[in-house]
């Protein structure tokens, strides 16, 4: 796999007969949720078709940030930030977290005034967050030469290590009694009296009462199987990083051109700052015009390409049986090739930028596909169209963060304990119910 190398996670041997939830992917969202459940004394069985980690939550920048999120993620966020500060204990493993601040670049006053107005959303959650310019940015950004009218700088915000999270939190989730199955793809749902009963997997069956689908990029796919629409496309990005480098930033940094996280290992990690692919696939076509208030949102950031993901979806099954081989079993792990000539101009615009860079050397590339939803927020949510069955997914490139948070919240769901915040945004028939489904900047 030219992706990321990624902690490696043995999967358990013996399939059980029954749990509790099955937790349906590897990622941080769905070990988060599986440790959650364990923790609190529930049987769990958490299944991979790949390798714990390997897709998008390995392949992010790895930002942990409540700064410029949509409002509305903003106080699952608040939560997600209380759990990385003690998250390494509470795992006995290591993920790289450490706060170390982010701080987004404004050019000019336009740009100033609206990251500004955006800090309003942090009020009443004590979490330092300012706007700074001259010498305090200077300091913080040292051998730059931005010319900059200031940036919003979140000291409470940080970072951590994608390739180490994911891993460590399954693992801890096994401790407290979670069987973590690797190579073992879901193929579908079985249910008794309209209620979810049990699940079907490449190894055998499972019995339980709750599903929880944390399958990113796949969830749609998933879905389908079962008559349930879920509006999903997925985004493209790219990210390298260097070897280690004396002299960069210590915070994140991000401008239009280039975002920047140094790395546990002294390198950095690279990415452009707003270009993404989009593959033009047939659901491109299908949820056109639910994603069209996004599309306006973020056309300038969006470069559109059809090429050989249409005919790769096309030729996807939609729907199999479960006694045999499904899609999942034939796509372990989504490796997209990174486009060179995106990192390549962030790169150059990070030199340009920081001289220092100048000599570092680049060690990776690697390219991720990003689960996204029209109103880019995520569904954590029930089901009710089958009863025990519920999402958390289309996380929109802001999961890895979030991820921890996100586990409790959709463990407060499925076990119907008081939820942590407000579950009420992230609900699954927002999408059916008549709700204007759109991004909010916060801006």
């Amino acid at each position: 796999m030219p992706g990321p190398y990624v902690v490696r996670v043995h999967g358990d041997e013996n399939l059980p007969e029954k749990v509790d939830v099955v937790v349906i992917g590897g990622g941080i969202i769905g070990t988060s949720t599986a440790l959650e459940l364990a923790e609190r004394g529930h049987k769990v069985a958490l299944c991979e078709k790949g390798g714990i980690g390997q897709e998008q939550s390995s392949r992010n920048w790895g930002w942990v940030r409540i700064s410029r999120r949509d409002p509305r993620e903003v106080p699952l966020m608040a939560e997600a930030l209380r759990i990385w500060s003690g998250f390494d204990k509470r795992l006995g493993r290591d993920t790289g977290y450490k706060r170390a601040g982010i701080i987004f670049a404004c050019p000019d006053d336009k740009s100033y005034e609206e990251h500004e107005r955006w800090g309003h959303n942090l009020e009443g959650y004590q979490l330092p967050s300012r706007m700074v310019s001259g010498k305090e940015l200077d300091d913080l950004l040292p051998g730059g030469s931005m010319k900059l009218k200031g940036a919003l700088y979140t000291p409470a915000d940080g970072r951590a290590e994608p390739q180490k999270a994911a891993p460590a939190v399954a693992e801890a989730a096994r401790d407290k009694g979670a069987a973590i199955l690797t190579e073992c793809a879901v193929r579908g749902i079985e249910t008794s009296s309209g209620k979810v009963s049990g699940v079907v997997t490449e190894r055998g069956r499972i019995a339980c009462d709750a599903v929880v689908l944390a399958g990113g990029a796949w969830s749609n796919l998933f879905c389908g199987l079962y008559g349930i629409d879920l509006p999903q496309l997925k985004v493209m990005n790219t990210v390298m990083r260097t070897k280690p480098l004396e002299g960069g930033p210590e915070s994140a940094l991000w401008s239009k051109d280039f975002a920047i996280r140094k790395r546990q290992d002294g390198g950095y990690t690279i990415a452009s700052g707003h270009e993404n692919i989009v593959d033009i696939v047939p659901k491109s076509f299908r949820y056109a015009f639910k994603f069209l208030p996004a599309l306006k949102m973020e056309w300038g950031s969006l470069s559109f390409r059809l090429g050989g993901r249409f005919l790769d979806e096309v030729r996807l099954p939609t729907r199999w049986k479960l006694d045999e081989a499904s899609p999942f079993e034939y796509n372990r792990v989504l490796d997209p090739k990174p486009s060179l000539d995106m990192s390549n101009k962030a790169f150059n615009g990070l030199k340009a930028a920081f001289p220092v860079f100048n000599k570092a050397e680049i060690a990776q590339r690697w390219a991720g596909y990003i689960d996204v939803t029209p109103d880019a927020i995520p569904v954590i949510s029930a089901v009710d169209e089958i009863p025990g069955f519920h999402i958390a997914t289309g996380f929109s490139g802001h999961g890895f963060g979030i991820g921890p948070a996100a586990g409790r919240l959709m463990a407060d769901i499925v076990t119907g304990r008081t939820p942590v915040v407000d579950p009420t945004e992230f609900r699954f028939s927002r999408f059916s119910d008549g709700s204007k489904v759109r991004p909010l900047s916060g801006f």
